[in-house]
């Protein structure tokens, strides 16, 4: 049985709540590593938001998640089915 990747979660991980609306947003990494941070946001429904570049810092992950946001609208998640980001 493969052993299960630890993952190190960023200190901007969390809820976010906007218009009524709550998401999770995930930035992480394999713990113990210097490695780039990726990002998910789930919904509440369970639609999962993946970007497919990483990025250098957890600060720029959560820094395009609020520009996503401000651009698009938290709404922009809800899509119903896997999404990536490029």
């Amino acid at each position: 049985m493969p052993k299960k990747l630890k993952l190190e979660h960023s200190e901007f991980s969390g809820e976010f709540e906007d218009g009524g609306i709550t998401v999770l947003v995930d930035i992480f990494r394999p713990a113990g590593t210097n490695n780039d941070w990726q990002m998910e946001v789930v919904t509440e429904q369970d639609d999962v938001t993946s970007w497919e570049e990483p990025f250098a810092t957890d600060k720029d992950a959560w820094e395009e998640f609020l520009a996503t946001c401000e651009k698009d609208g938290i709404r922009s998640f809800l899509e119903g089915e896997e999404t990536q980001v490029h």
